[in-house]
């Protein structure tokens, strides 16, 4: 990671929402890697370019791009000026509650979707940056629940409900049982002939079948479970050595080498910004 970037993290006391801004200069941003949280983000200078759903994506100021939980996507900047953008992370319990709210009728059986994940209408990236300033700025509680009525009422028209667990079927089931054994095992020292006699296929063909489906291969898609898991932890003030431990990480190093590649930050400095708690 280039030196010279910047990372500004806060996250919101009542609803758990973090806020994120950053600066990153030419070259590697992120490397592949998801979150639990629904991403809601605004482009505010240069070129972010970063590749979600298969398509590689450019956003320019003013673009807002939005994933769900779960959707693999890097980052880099290909221009000399960087990129500088401003995110919001929002817990799906969270939101999925704050849309029912507006959707009575929203089956309990399916799950909120984004339509696009790059578009561009003003009136959501005002919502958004309104959201961001009062919860990045902790505004008095009445200031930041208005912010966030505005963002989640401009989120309904780029919001789709679908079916929870609608299996896509051009996924393999090879490789959706490969998935769901990882999930269920993620804390253990797994290695490739386990999780191929669990599938009942050979390394080879389960590798190909498994990125095919997710765009990652197996061990990656583990990390970046792990990863994702280790946040959470993080964020709630679990100490980093025991989440090294706790999800079958070698070491905090170990650790902490995977957590800077996929978010900029190290496992220590994430826990600070979100729980307020030393290192």
């Amino acid at each position: 990671m280039n030196p010279s970037n910047w990372i500004d993290l806060a996250q919101d006391r009542d609803t758990g929402i973090e806020t994120l801004r950053a600066h990153f200069y030419q070259g590697h941003a992120y490397d592949p890697h998801w979150h639990d949280s629904y991403l809601v983000g605004v482009t505010e200078q240069g070129v972010q370019r970063f590749n979600c759903r298969r398509t590689r994506h450019d956003s320019t100021p003013g673009k807002i791009f939005l994933l769900e939980p779960g959707e693999i996507h890097d980052g880099e900047a290909p221009d000399e000026s960087g990129f500088t953008y401003r995110m919001l992370y929002l817990d799906p319990h969270w939101l999925e509650r704050e849309m029912a709210s507006l959707f009575e009728d929203a089956p309990a059986s399916h799950v909120l979707s984004f339509a696009q994940t790059l578009n561009q209408d003003p009136r959501l990236a005002h919502a958004a940056l309104f959201a961001f300033g009062a919860l990045h700025g902790q505004e008095l509680r009445i200031v930041r629940q208005s912010a966030l009525d505005g963002l989640v009422e401009r989120l309904t028209s780029h919001l789709q409900w679908r079916k929870r667990q609608d299996a896509d079927p051009r996924l393999p089931l090879v490789a959706l049982r490969a998935r769901d054994y990882l999930h269920a095992h993620c804390h253990r020292d797994l290695g490739m002939d386990e999780l191929a006699l669990a599938c009942n296929i050979d390394r080879f063909r389960l590798t190909r079948a498994f990125k095919a489906a997710f765009g990652l291969p197996p061990h990656a898609y583990l990390v970046q479970l792990r990863l994702a898991r280790a946040r959470r932890l993080l964020a709630g003030g679990a100490r980093v050595a025991d989440v090294a431990t706790d999800l079958g990480f070698a070491d905090q190093s170990h650790l902490g080498r995977w957590f800077m590649r996929a978010y900029g930050l190290t496992p220590a400095a994430y826990r600070k910004r979100c729980s307020n708690l030393p290192d």
